[in-house]
């Protein structure tokens, strides 16, 4: 016996903003039964029955390939906002309150391609209990030990088979009868990925920005944490707020403060992967998370940021150089990548092509012009551009018979970390645009090895350029507009329409 909110058939728009407004009555309606049943089931309350209650879908029909208004040249260029042929295509959607700015595009580009309504309704995947709460609940926690054990038998728990992907990695295919994707993830997965960037980073999903920024060093957190409180003390800041872990706000001077800066408390010690968010009013702001060190971080960051579906990733840090004509502190804007990381080689095969994305390296190889002040012949003595290797073995160079050397000479790679790769390949896979671009710390098969002094020395003269630089490239993007940035090259020829 279930427990269930009043339902919402199905309903028909030719209008983005009242089929997104549809999304949003139907989606509270529903986390409101299963927040007022679980108040109750912590008061000692035993419900009626299961509590259950689901997600929101969105679901468009066409019969035809051909594209209402393919040939408009702002439109016809977009590598989303299409069905790739006739069926039925529908997705499941959460958090109408984060997502709204980005839905509506999405529904207002089907409408406009396709000139078909869309139809908006309630989903028959249950939405579960822990993805309910609202930012600051924490009702479960005065649960008894017993109480909490029952819990499964009055709501529904997170279903791991519900949230895989199989539909960004390209082997999900829909059961007979069954409606194909409209976005890469189900609204289960999303949810899924915004609770652990709450636990990784430290901040809310609701901070995240639409330009990322990784790094490997707190070094660069420490500039920008600087940087950031610098931009809050000018009023003609572009930039509204900053925010670092424990949500914890900083107003840009003269903006008045919100109800909720009030909740924020700096943690006693840092998240795993900490983030800072430079906010804009639009959310074209820049985010900016410290990875640690390996592949499996670098993978694990960007499994979660992908569904907030940013616009541009790009990583900053540093790398071993692996030509003698380089030097400690030189540049290297990645055009290619050696995947020796492991990390991916079951969801993305290792024959599948990381290519690299003029859009980003064309703004990064501004940025480094305009902050270096240096061109041409000066401009290359101090960046190459060339292949990245990424490792899972932080002591590649001690392994016998130059095994790993011979490898990387055969790729011509020009430089090795341990993350550059796999946060490109990861950007491919979930068609984040992506970038690379790293420093030379250090040299070890010409005998150049960080010393603790020299080591000091190099961070504080590099890292304040190589961040400003990268600061500068997303600023570039954005300018551009978000439009150019999201490449063909990215999206199959069965594609998803949803960006």
């Amino acid at each position: 016996m279930f427990h269930l909110p009043v339902f919402t058939a199905p309903a028909r728009f030719t209008d983005a903003a009242e089929a997104l407004a549809q999304v949003q009555r139907i989606y509270e309606q529903q986390v409101a039964h299963l927040r007022s049943s679980l108040q109750r089931y912590v008061a000692g309350e035993q419900p009626p029955g299961r509590a259950r209650a689901f997600y929101p879908f969105v679901r468009l029909r066409t019969e035809t390939v051909a594209r209402a208004i393919l040939q408009a040249p702002d439109v016809a260029q977009l590598s989303y906002g299409f069905v790739a042929g006739p069926g039925t295509f529908e997705t499941t959607l959460t958090r109408p309150d984060l997502y709204g700015a980005y839905y509506l595009e999405q529904f207002r580009l089907l409408l406009e391609n396709h000139g078909v309504a869309l139809e908006v309704g309630t989903s028959s995947q249950p939405i579960p209990v822990h993805f309910s709460f609202a930012e600051h609940d924490h009702i479960e926690g005065s649960l008894s030990r017993e109480r909490r054990l029952l819990l499964r038998d009055a709501f529904d728990l997170p279903d791991l088979a519900a949230m895989d992907d199989g539909i960004a990695n390209g082997t999900y295919e829909p059961q007979p009868g069954q409606a194909q994707p409209l976005s890469l993830f189900t609204a289960a997965r999303v949810d899924y990925s915004l609770q652990r960037l709450r636990h990784y980073t430290g901040t809310s999903p609701d901070w995240f920005q639409n330009y990322v920024l990784f790094t490997n060093y707190q070094f660069y957190i420490d500039e920008f944490v600087r940087l950031g409180h610098a931009e809050m003390r000018r009023p003609d800041s572009p930039y509204v707020a900053f925010v670092e872990p424990g949500n914890v706000v900083t107003r840009r001077v003269g903006e008045p403060s919100q109800a909720a800066d009030a909740l924020g408390l700096a943690p006693p010690r840092l998240p795993q992967m900490p983030g800072y968010h430079l906010l804009r009013a639009d959310r074209s702001g820049i985010s900016m998370i410290n990875i640690g060190v390996g592949p499996a971080n670098a993978k694990n960051i960007t499994d979660h940021v992908a569904v907030l579906r940013p616009h541009a990733w790009i990583m900053l840090g540093h790398c071993a150089g692996l030509r003698s004509s380089q030097q400690l502190g030189d540049y290297v804007l990645a055009h290619g990548y050696v995947r020796e990381d492991h990390v991916l080689d079951e969801e993305l095969p290792l024959w599948v092509p990381i290519p690299a994305l003029a859009e980003i390296q064309k703004a990064l190889q501004q940025a480094v012009e305009e902050v270096t002040h240096l061109q041409g012949a000066e401009l290359k003595r101090i960046m190459r551009t060339g292949t990245v290797a990424s490792t899972d073995n932080r002591n590649w160079e001690l392994l016998p018979a130059n095994q790993p050397q011979r490898r990387f000479s055969q790729s011509r790679a020009v430089a090795l970390d341990m993350e550059s790769a796999t946060i490109a390949a990861n950007g491919f896979r979930f068609r984040v645009p992506y970038g690379t671009l790293l420093c030379v710390s250090d040299k070890p098969l010409h005998g150049e090895i960080k010393l603790p002094g020299m080591a000091d020395q190099f961070y504080r003269e590099r890292v304040d350029q190589h961040l400003r630089i990268g600061i500068r490239s997303l600023e570039l993007l954005r300018a551009e507009g978000s439009s150019q940035l999201h490449s063909r090259k990215l999206r199959s020829f069965s594609e998803v329409a949803f960006q």
